[in-house]
């Protein structure tokens, strides 16, 4: 497929390393070749299978209604947008494309989150609970989107909202951490994430799942089916 990534930071140079890897052809855009969309018209569109996004809370929302207008399938790896999702959804929706959105595109992440739907019932049993999320300092948005995709599973899952404590530091890849806490004992649950890579690799394999898909998907809904 020909590919096209917007973001030159660590994870969409790693994501462009990879779909090179697995054969696609890449093309790369970063701020100064986006500038004003200019990478998005539907010139510079017309021979791309799928657009993948990992530019920032900003820049994204732009990118995703050019992509939308294009009629150009997009993958999004970047968060900080989700006030914005029933506008988009409708957006999509009513293009007849495709886009699909993940907090998180980690399969190991993915599986976390079901570990962490069915620990959620604790809170029924008198346990508190709260969310820890460590990240890089110049991670843009705060609390993670995986932070929020974790205390929404939970509220679904048991009717309680946690609060979420987030840490900037160095340069941690990601870290997400669940603590349930009674008078008899404490449950911690975990996911550290050693590189970047799995991020990468899981939204490359999105972009390989989503052409001839119409609407609006979520990968943590669809990562079984790559």
């Amino acid at each position: 497929m020909k590919l096209l990534i917007l973001g030159r930071g660590k994870t969409g140079s790693l994501v462009a390393e990879v779909a090179r890897e697995r054969k696609h052809e890449v093309r790369v855009a970063g701020a100064a070749e986006n500038a004003d969309g200019g990478a998005l018209t539907s010139e510079q569109l017309a021979d791309i299978d799928v657009v993948i996004d990992f530019t920032t809370p900003h820049a994204v929302i732009g990118n995703m209604e050019a992509c939308v207008c294009a009629r150009k399938p997009i993958v999004v790896g970047t968060t900080g947008w989700l006030n914005e999702m029933t506008r988009i959804r409708a957006l999509v929706e009513k293009s007849d494309t495709a886009l699909l959105h993940g907090a998180n595109y980690s399969i190991g992440v993915n599986l976390f989150y079901d570990v962490i739907r069915d620990a959620a019932s604790a809170l029924k049993h008198h346990y508190s609970g709260q969310i820890f999320e460590r990240h890089h300092v110049h991670k843009k948005d705060a609390p993670s989107g995986t932070a929020v995709a974790l205390r929404n599973i939970v509220r679904e899952a048991s009717g309680t909202q946690l609060e979420i404590t987030s840490f900037r530091e160095g340069d941690v890849v990601g870290m997400h951490e669940l603590v349930f806490d009674s008078t008899h004992d404490t449950i911690y649950l975990c996911h550290d994430s050693k590189s970047r890579r799995g991020f990468a690799e899981g939204a490359v394999r999105a972009a390989e799942w989503l052409p001839g898909k119409k609407g609006f998907f979520d990968f943590k809904n669809v990562w079984r089916e790559l």
